[in-house]
């Protein structure tokens, strides 16, 4: 099988994390961009399993993904206090080209006076693949936490900064990298990727 993946984002946090976590299983990964594939692609999907599939699918067709394993992920902030928003529109709330400390700092607002026993939230990613036979993957996994008082930390993007992971009394933005790799719902959901891939391969 290729040992070229091609990753549908341009997200440079999202594709760091994925090489460290692939990093000891031989694959060469690249972005669309690196692969010279300049998509629109509509993420229009009502579950994070959908639009993974939509990107992993759209990517394959084109002619420079040939012979490459398309790998995709959609994940998201599901905060219980808010009906589990943003969830699948975590990317798109309040606007796409929202910067993210206006998001979080909604998020906060809109929890004003909510107790922490209330403020429970996870992060929740699936991962699509598609092999060069058209087989398809799908893997899943979450993170549970809940949504602090403030912003806190460097380390992370996107929501990172107000998700308090209790288990390490830390925002994940606080975590170091291999830490937050070892707990994050794209960490989990990635291994149990690898972990696929590397049957597909001994069969």
């Amino acid at each position: 099988m290729s040992n070229q993946i091609i990753f549908a984002t341009g997200n440079k946090g999202k594709v760091k994390e994925i090489e460290m976590i692939l990093a000891d299983a031989g694959y060469e990964i690249r972005t669309m961009k690196e692969a010279g594939i300049a998509l629109d692609i509509n993420e229009n999907g009502t579950t994070y399993e959908e639009n993974a599939l939509i990107k992993v699918r759209a990517v394959a067709a084109h002619p420079n993904a040939a012979g490459c394993i398309v790998m995709a992920d959609d994940s998201g902030l599901e905060v219980d206090a808010l009906n589990k928003e943003p969830g699948v529109y975590s990317a798109r709330y309040l606007g796409e080209d929202t910067p993210y400390s206006i998001k979080n700092a909604e998020i906060i607002k809109r929890l004003n006076g909510v107790p922490d026993e209330k403020r429970t939230a996870r992060f929740a990613c699936a991962i699509a693949a598609k092999l060069p036979d058209g087989s398809e993957i799908v893997t899943k996994s979450t993170i549970e936490g809940r949504i602090g008082y403030e912003e806190k930390g460097s380390n992370g993007f996107g929501y990172d900064p107000i998700f308090f992971y209790p288990p390490y009394g830390k925002h994940t933005a606080e975590l170091t990298e291999a830490q937050k790799n070892e707990v994050s719902h794209r960490g989990k959901a990635l291994r149990l990727m690898k972990e696929e891939l590397g049957k597909v391969e001994k069969h």
